[in-house]
């Protein structure tokens, strides 16, 4: 059987049902490559309490896992809650596919952790993703503006999920970039940092005031907040 289990937000966020499955399975993966973990492998390991196999996007993606599934109890370790990845959904339609008993144990995630915002989880609208731009290749989309567009015309607020790898002030400079592109004015922004952890922390500024937030921990994420509702506007005081 396969168990694909959500770690949560701390090293500490994994469930106690997740806790005793993962414990009780004959092989152990982390799926590595979608986040920058606010915690090690060692430290996650001794919360597990057994061996952990480090997983790669190729290894994850070959999906082999199932395969080994279909022999013996295996369980995939991810950050936050299991599906919000296409990723893993995929795991989950191969395993059906083959025949493989499969269990999605959930947890909390970053789209849970933002409504500490004080932004109303409900005015959201489609999440965007920011990759990493590689200037030498030619290789700077900015479609995840278009969603903000798309968004913005709803009045609804945005969040943006940043690359694996991508350092704060160069996801500044590509937001700004591709707000350009996209005639979009950028006003106040949310910054969240390692939300869930003892390292949270949350910024409301104008994105020339971030430009001095050089300590920025992984993971982080955006906000481009569109219509403000009065007790939004309120909480958000606290940020500023």
């Amino acid at each position: 059987m396969l168990y694909l289990i959500g770690l949560g937000l701390n090293v500490d966020g994994i469930s106690t049902y997740g806790l005793e499955v993962a414990k009780r399975c004959k092989t152990v993966y982390l799926e590595n490559y979608t986040v920058n973990f606010p915690y090690s492998e060692g430290e996650l390991k001794a919360v597990i309490g057994k061996k952990v196999i480090s997983a790669d996007r190729e290894f994850v993606e070959g999906l082999k896992i199932v395969d080994e599934a279909s022999k013996k109890d295996v369980a995939l370790l991810i950050y936050g809650s299991p599906l919000t990845a296409t990723t893993h959904i995929s795991i989950l339609q191969e395993a059906k596919r083959c025949g493989v008993k499969c269990k999605v144990i959930y947890s909390a995630s970053i789209l849970d952790a933002v409504a500490g915002t004080g932004l109303q989880l409900y005015k959201f609208g489609k999440i965007a993703s920011m990759p990493k731009w590689d200037k030498e290749k030619k290789f700077e989309p900015d479609s995840f503006m278009k969603i903000v567009l798309e968004n913005s015309s709803i009045h609804a607020h945005s969040l943006i999920l940043i690359d694996i790898g991508l350092d704060f002030q160069d996801a500044l400079n590509q937001l700004e970039k591709a707000s350009e592109n996209n005639k979009i004015k950028l006003k106040k922004l949310l910054v969240c940092q390692t939300l869930g952890t003892k390292n949270s922390k949350i910024f409301y500024k104008e994105i020339n005031d971030l430009r001095g937030y050089t300590g920025v921990r992984k993971p982080y994420c955006i906000i481009i907040p569109s219509k403000l509702h009065f007790v939004e506007k309120e909480f958000l005081k606290d940020f500023e």
